[in-house]
């Protein structure tokens, strides 16, 4: 660990027509890996989720605005989903989170081959609006940022330039994870485009540059040398679950009265524990009486 907080910025330079993200999310990445127990491998695919959907959490608009992104690729680790909303909170769940594999042909950890290739990336955006939206694309490489460059290409049709990386110690620990998302804008010319695709291109890898102490403004000064950028907001991000026993109580009356005394038999006690955070609900016999008697008599 770096001892360095995380937080991500925004820049913009509007006479090029480039929209920038960056972000460290080393605390973040570490603190998922803690919470579901990940391989390396498992804490590399959910830790770059992760950082994008703290990103794609950014580029939203209203302070209520919810971003999920979901990977199902056919692999080893199962599904992956990222939520964040706009104020940088963000929570992750891997379906299989011991799913590990030897290294790739490159000597890094080979990620697209436990999260797979053959499935598809979903977006939904909730945005207080009477349905959310919703965008899916094929996954491309399973390796997440191509796939989620490929999805604001063609979902958004936003050109986009996505890096993401997570890089784990011998002792299993998070030592450094974060990316970056540049995007051009209508009006952007091709010369730009092209001068930014060779720019990443002869760049070091994303988890080197933060390794070596440098922070997300750096990382977009060397991405855009030269541009007229303004650097628009800086915000902290942070893993943080929602989850609560008022929630669980809800999850209850779905289940239905009937159900929950069937498990209520079975095992003496429902209980819940969150994907997210590993927190465990116990629901007694009392306590179940008690949620549905309230709910089918409620206070007048």
């Amino acid at each position: 660990m770096t001892g360095l907080k995380d937080y991500m910025v925004r820049a913009i330079d509007e006479e090029a027509g480039i929209l920038a993200f960056a972000a460290r999310t080393t605390e973040l990445v570490e603190k998922a890996r803690t919470i579901h127990g990940c391989s390396p491998t498992a804490t590399a695919a959910l830790g770059r989720l992760l950082t994008a959907a703290a990103m794609m959490g950014s580029m939203l608009k209203g302070e209520g605005d919810t971003v999920t992104v979901r990977v199902d690729g056919g692999g080893p680790a199962g599904p992956l989903i990222a939520f964040s909303d706009s104020r940088g909170n963000v929570k992750g769940y891997i379906g299989n989170p011991s799913a590990d594999l030897p290294l790739n042909e490159k000597g890094k950890l080979d990620v697209g081959g436990i999260v797979g290739r053959e499935g598809t990336l979903t977006v939904i955006k909730d945005l207080g609006l009477k349905e959310p939206f919703v965008g899916r694309v094929p996954l491309i490489s399973g390796e997440i940022a191509e796939d989620i460059t490929y999805y604001f290409a063609r979902s958004e049709q936003v050109p986009s330039a996505v890096s993401l990386g997570v890089l784990v110690d011998r002792d299993r620990r998070v030592r450094a994870a974060g990316g970056f998302i540049i995007q051009l804008m209508p009006g952007s010319t091709e010369e730009t485009a092209i001068f930014i695709e060779e720019k990443i291109k002869g760049m070091k890898p994303v988890t080197e540059l933060l390794d070596e102490k440098n922070s997300p403004e750096d990382l977009i000064n060397l991405i855009l040398p030269g541009f007229k950028l303004r650097f628009l907001a800086s915000q902290p991000v942070n893993y943080s679950c929602s989850c609560s026993r008022e929630r669980l109580e809800g999850v209850l009356l779905n289940l239905g009265r009937e159900e929950a005394e069937e498990i209520l038999k079975a095992q003496g006690r429902v209980e819940f524990v969150c994907q997210y955070c590993r927190e465990k609900y116990e629901f007694t016999g009392e306590d179940v009486r008690r949620i549905f008697e309230s709910a089918e008599n409620p206070a007048s």
